[in-house]
């Protein structure tokens, strides 16, 4: 017997005892035996019964079901957090508004411990990011949780992680560096591409898939900042690209990712993107026209005489009159520099041709 059958059943059988005993309290009026009264308002009633009960039992129970299945784990864990928080501040004020004249005495402590249960249902399960970054860090001995606790700063939410960024393997560098102080987010739709990256025939795609679980891995025994899997999903589409888009829209959250298109079409729904390889050529090394530095020249370059070497960062220097050098490393002057969409590239002279 099926649980939805059972309470149909169960209801039938209430509704039709309600409705026999408002029979024979109608049969007076209604000039009829209290037996056919209660007979006739008891079948009404199961009839009744067998119809609403669903809609009282079976459905608000799914419906609660898939609300507390789609929401993530932290947001229950601290509603409920909340919901007990509430009501021991509740009891507290309980008393005290009980010594009140009637009816204030009777009606506030019951009103107060409603409003007080649902505000810090709300704030815990609003804020439920930063408490499980917070209490996540205190257990860890997070400096940054600690600084959070004592006034001293502040931990700012969280980062979804696209799947590039994970196989590209920076973050797990950058989150060692302590400048990273949100909460690094993995949704399980993001982890299962991964996997099946992993799984891929194809060597190149195989090794990628591995790469990635090991930074992932390694990320989430090193990193300075919380790094959680979230079993959240976007319901509507199978894209995973898409899924992160929408996913960061509801969350209110950027997207970390290498992917140019990703990027572009985040930006578009207005999702804050964080993109690594932005932030990889702001933090390459700048020289100014006038400086002297030493170039290794390894290729030849698209105009005569020119040679072609690259700094530690890959950044590219073009060196004129460089090819006669090739192979060999010499201090260059920069002449100027042009900027790219791949970074910088500068344009340098051998220094000792400057003074001949």
């Amino acid at each position: 017997m099926s649980l939805d059958f059972a309470l149909r059943l169960i209801g039938m059988m209430l509704f039709a005892l309600l409705g026999a005993l408002l029979g024979i309290n109608l049969s007076d009026v209604l000039y009829l035996p209290p037996e056919a009264t209660g007979l006739i308002f008891s079948l009404m009633g199961a009839l009744a019964g067998l119809i609403i009960s669903p809609w009282l039992t079976t459905y608000p129970a799914k419906r609660a079901r898939r609300i507390i299945t789609q929401m993530p784990a932290e947001t229950l864990v601290t509603i409920i957090v909340g919901l007990l928080l509430g009501m021991l501040v509740s009891a507290m004020f309980a008393w005290p508004l009980s010594l009140l004249p009637d009816p204030f005495g009777q009606v506030l402590p019951t009103l107060a411990a409603i409003v007080i249960t649902y505000i810090t249902m709300m704030i815990f399960s609003i804020r439920a990011p930063d408490v499980f970054a917070l209490f996540g860090g205190l257990l860890r001995g997070n400096p940054s949780a600690l600084r959070m606790m004592s006034g001293g700063g502040s931990i700012s939410g969280e980062i979804l992680l696209d799947t590039s960024v994970i196989i590209d393997g920076r973050i797990l560098d950058i989150s060692r560096t302590g400048f990273i102080q949100s909460a690094l987010v993995i949704p399980r739709f993001v982890l299962n591409e991964l996997q099946h990256v992993a799984d891929s025939a194809e060597m190149l795609r195989r090794n990628r898939g591995k790469r990635g679980l090991e930074i992932l891995s390694e990320l989430q025994q090193h990193s300075q900042t919380p790094v959680r899997i979230i079993d959240d999903d976007v319901v509507g589409t199978d894209e995973v690209d898409e899924k992160l888009v929408l996913l960061a829209r509801q969350r209110n959250i950027p997207v970390m990712t290498n992917d140019f298109n990703l990027n572009r079409v985040a930006e578009l729904q207005g999702v804050s993107v964080l993109n690594i390889n932005e932030l990889s050529n702001a933090l390459k090394a700048i020289f100014l026209p006038g400086e002297v530095i030493d170039i290794h020249v390894v290729l030849e370059g698209r105009e005569a005489d020119q040679g072609v070497g690259y700094l530690e960062d890959g950044t590219m220097v073009v060196v004129e009159d460089g090819k006669r050098y090739m192979d060999r490393t010499i201090p260059v002057l920069i002449t100027r520099y042009i900027v790219t969409n791949a970074g910088r590239m500068y344009f340098a002279q051998p220094e000792g041709s400057l003074r001949r």
